[in-house]
């Protein structure tokens, strides 16, 4: 609550730091898909220190300022924020970083910010919910869900007409190993379950391949007699993880192989190997799942790379991206969802 003649209280002022810690890690998670976990550690310890000051401000203030201005947003916020974004991360909803970064906030921001701007206060539309975490996280939830909205435009304006349109959009097959994402297409056709292209580069680094490699050979590198002897590791998959990478490509580099290939062939006439690409013994190898990679989707996604100029691939949009639109909407506007409501 601002205080008579000021323009925030100091807890609220010392809030904004937020504001530029989220875009850094929005912009981060949108080009590495990695956040470290030690950036949430002072905004935490921020939040604590600012909580306690706000709760003794409100107890000398006494009246509603304690009762219904603090406590109640306060147990809103960690009572209902918290196991909210717990729950969403322990099934899958929220990666880790997203947990992490609504855990801070139901911190940071248990109550609703003001600030006096001249005539104007900030937010404009603030609500009968005073917990201004859950008011970022509605926020956030509505940015999410418009997104896939902006999507379809962006794909219908360029007239790229398809299911997976909502989802997707095409990108030439050169700037896969610098994009995040999953692959919407099999061999079969379009489908949402396809490739996560952070498994696709754990892969070639641990073959010691490029993309561009397998495609100028994909009928020798299907064979899994051209696994390397002493694969590479494979990293985490990110974009940007350093690699001290052994290039061979694999056992018999420049050599013919030697393939155990039977008469059939699969549905793409390539000859039948025992487990083409190596794809089962690149996951038995790395005692991991690849983001939940099977043997099946890698062996699909390699084989539409090998052939496609163009692929779909779903940019899969950090939810830390909504989350700092939801913050920033929230800190100017207020409650997108009850604020136009009630």
């Amino acid at each position: 609550m601002t205080l008579a003649g000021t323009v925030a209280t100091g807890p609220d002022l010392l809030r904004l730091v937020a504001v530029p810690v989220f875009a850094w890690t929005a912009y981060r998670d949108i080009e590495t898909r990695r956040v470290s976990s030690t950036v949430w550690i002072p905004l935490a310890l921020l939040g604590a220190v600012l909580l306690l000051w706000d709760a003794r401000l409100a107890w000398v203030a006494g009246g509603t300022a304690w009762s219904y201005d603090f406590l109640v947003p306060t147990a809103i916020s960690l009572g209902l924020v918290v196991p909210i974004a717990y729950l969403f991360w322990w099934v899958g909803g929220f990666g880790g970083a997203d947990a992490k970064a609504l855990l801070v906030l139901a911190v940071l921001f248990p109550t609703f910010p003001e600030y006096a701007l001249g005539p104007v206060t900030l937010p404009l539309e603030p609500t009968r919910i005073g917990a201004f975490s859950f008011t970022i996280l509605t926020n956030a939830v509505l940015v999410a869900v418009a997104l896939p909205v902006v999507l379809a435009i962006r794909n219908a304006a360029a007239g790229r007409i398809a299911p997976v349109m909502l989802v997707g959009w095409p990108v030439p097959w050169e700037r896969i190993p610098e994009t995040h994402g999953r692959l919407l297409e099999t061999p079969t056709g379009l489908s949402r379950g396809g490739l996560d292209l952070d498994a696709l580069r754990m892969y070639l680094r641990w073959r010691g391949l490029s993309l561009a490699q397998l495609r100028e050979a994909p009928e020798r590198y299907r064979d899994p007699a051209t696994l390397p002897d002493e694969p590479n590791p494979p990293t985490d998959g990110a974009v940007t993880a350093d690699a001290d990478l052994r290039g061979d490509g694999g056992a018999l580099e420049g050599a013919e192989t030697e393939t155990a290939v039977t008469a059939a062939t699969d549905p793409q006439g390539a000859p039948t190997v025992d487990d083409p690409w190596g794809a089962e013994a690149f996951l038995d190898d790395i005692e991991g799942s690849a983001y939940g990679t099977t043997p099946e989707t890698l062996r699909e996604g390699l084989a539409v790379l090998c052939e496609n100029e163009t692929v779909w691939i779903s940019p899969g949009t950090p939810f830390l991206v909504p989350i700092f639109a939801g913050l920033v909407i929230a800190l100017v506007y207020g409650d997108l969802l009850l604020g136009t409501l009630l």
